[in-house]
């Protein structure tokens, strides 16, 4: 029945079609770009179609090659893992997620106990970077939680968590503030740094407020979690995602001032490459984080997450 699959070929389509560039699929398989140009054209003359589009800086796949790499790269994932089972002592029990500094400090890591509580044979390794990781390239990241409102073409989406921006302060803060007299603002300079400023003029436009007429907020931070242990400090309002806020919201170290009143944010959403979710630890992580979420989504006042 398989004796006749070009395997030669269709591990060097998988390695072509995941780097995108033929120049690193050949040193990737230790053979020349001429080599693994050949058996593409012979596997494109075999299927009868084409497979890449031939650009000066690599290639990229067609409709067909992208249903060919899917289906090619899950079987390659599903025989790795079948090797693995057969290794005990290389078994894979870690589990590296990949997301940003702040969110695996305030909103994940605080949760985690749940899930090493129903998994106690799976060990989660973090990964707290603001950079994007290529997912189709970097093997050793499984699941990656990224921030954005944009869509991630060639990647599994499992789940998403929305966000609202709110107000916070520390409880004895917020009781004794009066409308009439500015408080310190607090704000983050993040990679997208308007998300904030135009969030905290939007939120004082809704409440009525001229807190920034004059001028800009007091204090700036680069992290979301800086930013928010300032707030937790006493030293100000701060203008946060109700996901950042939720756990010390829920522990009593910060409270929302006029909660009735938010502005829309982004949201986190779990990826991971094609096929990687059906690797026994991804799947209970990704289970465990969207019964985590869940609660979240059905939220209606924005502050209450999680």
């Amino acid at each position: 029945m398989f004796a006749h699959l070009p395997v030669g070929a269709l591990r060097a389509f998988e390695s072509a079609a995941r780097l995108q560039s033929f120049k690193r699929a050949a040193a990737e398989l230790h053979v020349t770009p001429t080599a693994i140009s050949h058996q593409m054209k012979a596997l494109e003359q075999r299927l009868g179609l084409p497979l890449f589009e031939r650009r000066a800086r690599g290639v990229s796949l067609t409709a067909g090659g992208d249903m060919l790499f899917r289906c090619v790269h899950g079987a390659w994932l599903d025989i790795a893992q079948a090797l693995q089972r057969l290794q005990p002592a290389l078994s894979a029990s870690a589990l590296n997620v990949s997301t940003t500094h702040s969110f695996a400090a305030l909103w994940l890591v605080p949760r985690l106990g749940r899930f090493h509580d129903a998994w106690p044979q799976y060990q989660v390794s973090l990964s707290s970077t603001p950079h994007v990781v290529d997912l189709g390239q970097d093997a050793t990241v499984d699941v990656a939680i990224r921030y954005g409102t944009r869509a991630y073409p060639g990647l599994t989406t499992v789940c998403a968590l929305p966000e609202r921006f709110g107000v916070y302060g520390a409880p004895a803060q917020v009781a004794a503030l009066r409308p009439a007299r500015r408080p310190p603002l607090i704000s983050v300079h993040w990679r997208d740094s308007r998300l904030y400023e135009d969030g905290w003029r939007h939120w004082c436009t809704r409440a009525g407020l001229d807190w920034l007429r004059t001028r800009g907020p007091d204090r700036v931070y680069e992290e979301e979690n800086y930013a928010l242990q300032a707030a937790v400090a006493g030293q100000g309002l701060v203008l946060a995602s109700s996901i950042m806020a939720s756990e010390l919201v829920a522990n009593g170290l910060l409270a929302p001032y006029r909660p009735e009143l938010d502005v829309p944010g982004a949201a986190y959403t779990a990826l991971c490459a094609p096929g990687r979710e059906r690797h026994p630890p991804v799947r209970a992580f990704l289970q465990w984080l969207e019964r985590e979420m869940l609660p979240a989504v059905g939220s209606t006042d924005g502050h209450a997450v999680g």
